[in-house]
């Protein structure tokens, strides 16, 4: 039930760095209203897979575990 948020919800935050991970966001959303440095890297996207609930679900989780560590190692590496 989670959402993409509106990007006009952060017009009036400074934002150092933006990080697409996916493909699409990164064709379909190339403009970002800021002076942001813009990161891509791609990764797969679990709502594409068919497959039972539970093979969904790994899916899921193994994306959002490597874009935590893809998150966690950028941080390590700007900072």
């Amino acid at each position: 039930s989670h959402t993409s948020n509106n990007i006009d919800e952060y017009r009036d935050i400074q934002i150092d760095f933006v990080i697409t991970v996916c493909d699409h966001a990164k064709e379909n959303c190339p403009y970002f209203p800021s002076l942001a440095v813009q990161f891509h890297r791609n990764f797969s996207d679990p709502s594409k897979l068919d497959g039972s609930r539970n093979e969904k679900l790994s899916a899921f989780i193994k994306t959002r575990d490597e874009i935590k560590s893809y998150a966690e190692d950028f941080i390590q590496d700007k900072f």
